[in-house]
């Protein structure tokens, strides 16, 4: 047993995607998204011995098909030809939020690449939990780059597990904004069900991912949206995530979590306004490993996402989402190796974090059925939208 008690997976059964031609998801010099987060998370993990012993799995590019499992043919041909061609408006390339670069199809590709190399170990039995840190991007559109997203690795990855064997799929998105691409993609599709959390869309681009927003046709029900108001903390995050994720899991009966770990809820993300802390997020991966061994047989497969915090937050907080999937969990109050720091010193001039906690408690209330503090109004309407959908009484904290 880890030492919060969840069951413990043989690390020989877990699969980290990595190589440093990741790196090359480089959007500009100065672009919110630089790879310099990837880059210091994984220093920081190899430096606490997170990664000890284990043989990192490096992707390849993924072919156009698999890609084209999300995206029309003529997006690609747009995004090979951007770096030659220039600004390209109808595929939202060239933008502010998506400048063009050398490589960008490359560059793009190998992401997507890295999660249906982790999706394939599970699906083909050499691991139980699988993370890509580079993954995540879940704005991409089927024809045009979003939010800092090329191509959606998210959606290209849960497509490939459709076709091999799994046909219950959940999605959870913890990140700040709204996971509209991958929703988008499955909005009709009762195989996924998907969960965002996210800042409230009347605050926060995209401006979606309403409670109102439940999937069409015969997947209504299948898209939930969990909106929650600025300045929201640790125990009030988590007091809704665990109001609406776990009775949605018992009732969908998941063979596989599928989610996207983005850290820009951190009270220190200069593009967001949630105030979640490292420690917040080291409780919500471990709720997902959690839920993961109870609901979908410990098949779990964790990607990355967004996070702009690039030398206090990201860091952290991704190498406490390692340490989870590999169960090896590191103390909160563990203190910075001096090497790392002294890298990332050479790297910028904020002030560097000294260990792996931010002293902040993670204990919360959960919710008893009752309105009593600022997120229930919003659980409420989560769940009064889509468990009766799905069987589950919206007032019943029992569900």
């Amino acid at each position: 047993m880890t030492s919060s008690g969840a069951p413990t997976v043989d690390p020989a059964r877990v699969a980290v995607v990595w190589d440093e031609s990741l790196l090359g998801y480089k959007l500009s010099e100065d672009h919110p998204l630089h790879p310099v987060r990837l880059d210091l998370t994984m220093r920081l993990a190899t430096s606490l011995g997170v990664l000890d012993g284990i043989e990192p799995l490096v992707p390849s590019p993924a072919p156009d098909a698999e890609v084209e499992r999300i995206h029309v043919a003529s997006y690609l041909d747009a995004v090979r030809r951007a770096p030659s061609h220039g600004d390209d408006p109808r595929h939202q390339l060239g933008t502010t939020d998506n400048p063009i670069f050398e490589g960008m199809h490359e560059a793009s590709a190998l992401v997507c690449g890295g999660s249906i190399a982790a999706a394939r170990e599970i699906a083909e039995g050499r691991a139980d939990r699988a993370v890509n840190i580079a993954g995540g991007l879940h704005h991409a559109m089927s024809d045009h780059a979003w939010g800092f997203c090329v191509y959606n690795d998210c959606a290209v990855a849960i497509s490939w597990l459709l076709d091999h064997g799994y046909e219950r799929i959940c999605y959870i998105d913890t990140d700040v904004h709204h996971g509209d691409g991958v929703q988008a993609a499955f909005y009709d599709d009762d195989r996924v069900l998907t969960i965002s959390m996210h800042q409230h869309p009347r605050t926060l681009w995209p401006g979606t991912g309403f409670a109102s927003e439940l999937g069409s046709g015969r997947a209504s029900g299948s898209a939930v949206n969990l909106a929650l108001p600025p300045g929201t903390r640790d125990a009030g995050w988590l007091r809704a995530f665990h109001a609406v994720v776990p009775g949605l899991l018992r009732a969908f009966r998941p063979q596989i979590l599928v989610t996207q770990c983005g850290v820009d809820t951190h009270h220190e993300d200069p593009l967001a306004e949630l105030s979640l802390t490292v420690d917040g997020h080291r409780a919500i991966y471990r709720s997902l490993r959690s839920l993961a061994a109870e609901h979908s047989d410990g098949k779990w497969l964790a990607l990355g996402g967004g996070g702009y915090g690039l030398f206090r937050a990201v860091p952290r907080s991704w190498t406490h989402l390692l340490a989870t999937v590999l169960d090896r969990d590191v103390e909160p109050q563990r203190t910075i190796p001096a090497d790392w720091t002294s890298y990332a010193t050479g790297k910028t001039r904020r002030p560097l974090p000294t260990s792996m906690t931010e002293d902040a408690p993670t204990d919360f209330e959960p919710w008893g059925g009752f309105t009593e503090v600022e997120v229930d109004p919003f659980l409420l309407e989560t769940r009064r939208a889509v468990f009766p959908l799905h069987g589950l009484d919206p007032a019943d904290s029992r569900d």
